[in-house]
């Protein structure tokens, strides 16, 4: 079968797209699938140490540490979950369309998804990482909803409004003298109490991420409307159908590559340099560039899925379940890093750290690889399924 589609329609972590007897689109579970490793380097240095949360490095890391954690900052830091959230809004285009070929009523269904994807989150957030992005997602689709109808050129200028408004505001901040961690001596003691956290028991490391939220609903005022913005961009993509057609979109493709790379590398070379998050001035040059860069890396999987079509039929089964692996990736790092299991946090070095988590991506593509080819679901989107549409979805192929 061609690599744009096959199977049948279901989209995984993005949780926007209804299951359809249509074609899927085979791109945007590839793309998925490689935007859930990229979140997942991302994500496990905060299973790994408490320092990462505190945005300190860890005073036992040398050199070479510093520079494997620089490298996160610069390639992947700001941009992973921008993809996500670009195939949330894509998704949520191919969903409207399903309801209408159906004539099926739109809004009381993706509220429910949206209350079920809600809990989840809180869940997850709770028992699992402190980090969840699952609720984030749950809230911002209601905002998705209201403006549903907008038109695509409105959207991207409303996404760049978005963005251009975050960066005056960082950068009036920044201007202002605020600072991200006012007092880095007691951010590394802080760091090293959370780490301590994470080594205890299951108790322990609940405590400590609910001692923790606070800070998280701080850092979505930076994430949350860059998200919301690539929801728009990704809703206008949607309605070009840009997946569908990617193999004749290849000038559009350079030019997001030509235009991306540079903008996008530049900026994230001044946000890694300047201390990532933690400063306001790196994070306002990245509020403004780190599109540009997820941007330019969507372009380079989609041209190589379109040369490649093994490659995406590999990734495709990930992205497919997306939902069950995103959550998975959380339940397999407490499992390493905190004292629910081996306990290495505070322990391994950020280069160890990202073979670890390399090694849960191999696993869980070949996990899913095996599943998918018996089951229409994966287990968590059986379960949001069930609950959207009120009953219980045949799971065995």
């Amino acid at each position: 079968m061609s690599l744009l589609r096959r199977g049948q329609q279901g989209h995984g972590l993005d949780v926007a797209a209804e299951d359809t007897d249509d074609a899927r689109i085979n791109a945007i579970d590839a793309l998925r699938g490689i935007a859930l490793l990229l979140i997942l380097l991302v994500n496990v240095s905060y299973f790994s140490s408490g320092y990462a949360f505190q945005l300190v490095s860890d005073p036992a890391y040398g050199a070479l540490d510093r520079l494997v954690a620089g490298g996160v900052e610069l390639l992947l830091a700001m941009k992973a979950y921008l993809l996500f959230s670009f195939l949330f809004g894509y998704s949520f285009t191919l969903q409207l369309d399903s309801a209408a070929r159906r004539g099926a009523a739109f809004g009381r269904s993706f509220l429910r998804r949206l209350s079920g994807l809600f809990v989840l989150g809180a869940l997850h957030a709770v028992l699992l990482f402190h980090g969840d992005i699952l609720t984030t997602y749950a809230l911002l689709g209601l905002v998705l909803l209201a403006v549903r109808r907008i038109e695509p050129r409105s959207a991207l200028r409303a996404a760049a409004i978005i963005v251009g408004v975050l960066a005056f505001v960082v950068g009036l901040a920044a201007a202002l003298g605020a600072a991200v961690v006012p007092d880095q001596a007691a951010a590394i003691v802080a760091g090293a109490r959370s780490t301590e956290a994470l080594r205890g028991g299951f108790d322990d490391v609940v405590l400590e991420h609910l001692r923790s939220l606070p800070a998280m609903l701080g850092a979505l005022a930076v994430q949350g409307p860059l998200a919301f913005a690539a929801f728009l961009v990704g809703l206008a993509a949607g309605r070009h159908r840009l997946f569908a057609a990617a193999h004749t979109r290849e000038n559009l493709l350079r030019r997001c590559e030509r235009v991306g790379y540079p903008v996008g590398l530049a900026g994230a070379t001044v946000f890694a340099i300047g201390g990532g998050t933690a400063n306001m001035t790196g994070l306002l040059v990245s509020i403004v560039t780190a599109p540009f860069l997820a941007a330019a890396y969507a372009a380079t999987l989609l041209r190589l899925f379109t040369r490649r079509p093994r490659v995406a039929d590999a990734l495709a089964p990930a992205g497919r379940m997306a939902l069950t692996n995103y959550l998975g990736q959380s339940l397999i790092c407490v499992l390493v890093f905190t004292g629910v299991g081996l306990g290495l946090a505070g322990r391994t070095s950020p280069a160890q750290t990202l073979l670890i988590a390399l090694t849960i991506f191999v696993v869980q593509v070949a996990a899913s690889w095996w599943w998918m080819r018996r089951f229409r679901y994966g287990p968590f989107e059986w379960a949001l399924r069930a609950w959207t549409r009120g009953r219980r979805p045949a799971m065995r192929r």
